[in-house]
């Protein structure tokens, strides 16, 4: 429970932290998107370097917490259509889930209100599903 606690600290505090800094936006796939588009070379350097943290930050994570991290990995064919999902669900909810619990609620915007629901929602029937509505597992 504390590393869950202390991870949504730390993640609340540098999505502040880049806002009042640099006032940016700490959305990932609006990130990714504009890493995409044409920019001019300061927009895609700080976006380079941001989610080129993220990757380096989770290998540094995986080799100081072994333990911390699942050992098993999908197959890529696997990991590659999942990607495409993600991708194409963050394209129809203009965003990912994070970007709008995070970061969109924090500025009380009712779109990421509203998706924010709607992905926990979907979950919750995903899960349902899954396991079998009533206890018909």
């Amino acid at each position: 429970m504390l590393r869950g606690l202390g991870g949504g600290v730390l993640i609340g505090a540098s999505a502040s932290l880049m806002l009042i800094v640099a006032g940016r936006v700490t959305g990932i796939s609006g990130m990714l998107n504009g890493l995409m588009a044409p920019a001019e070379s300061g927009e895609r350097l700080w976006r380079i370097l941001f989610l080129g943290g993220l990757v380096v930050g989770a290998l540094v994570a995986s080799r100081l917490l072994p333990g911390a991290f699942s050992d098993r990995m999908p197959s890529l064919a696997l990991a590659f259509v999942a990607g495409v999902l993600v991708g194409v669900g963050t394209r129809i909810g203009n965003g990912c889930t994070s970007g709008h619990g995070v970061c969109g609620i924090s500025r009380l915007s009712i779109r990421s209100l509203v998706a924010t629901l709607t992905f926990i929602a979907t979950g919750g029937l995903a899960v349902l599903a899954l396991r079998g509505l009533a206890g018909l597992s």
